[in-house]
């Protein structure tokens, strides 16, 4: 599968008083590209919570491997599968250049808001196919 690529820029507001990213920071930017990827599979996550489904995070393993600072030119780089009817994994990195800053590993479910276990839509089981 081809590498989902979304940019970010580093602004004030994302860094600490040194000028580095705030580390929780990292992990709205991959969220981010995770949106992105989902609104660009073509599935509204406005739409699948009036349906009481929703995307839940169970696993984040993230290594901080430099700092990016103010101003700088980043790129999320994400790989995903759908490992299973229910499981959507993600490897994502942080990049400044090609130089990896951040990286992480993510597992979602999709849940009813009731908390129960759901598959996942069509369009993500359709990757395991692939």
């Amino acid at each position: 599968m081809t590498p989902h690529r979304f940019p970010i820029i580093v602004y004030y507001e994302d860094t600490d008083l040194a000028g580095v990213v705030y580390y929780a920071n990292y992990l709205r930017y991959i969220e981010r590209a995770r949106s992105t990827i989902v609104e660009e599979m073509g599935l509204d996550q406005n739409e699948m919570r009036e349906r009481g489904i929703v995307f839940v995070i169970t696993r984040v393993e993230a290594d901080y491997i430099s700092p990016a600072r103010m101003a700088d030119r980043l790129e999320v780089v994400t790989t995903h599968q759908a490992v299973s009817p229910a499981r959507w994994t993600f490897d994502q990195e942080v990049q400044r250049d090609g130089q990896v800053l951040f990286r992480a590993h993510v597992i979602a479910v999709t849940m009813t808001t009731a908390g129960k276990p759901v598959r996942l839509p069509a369009e993500i089981r359709a990757m395991q196919a692939k």
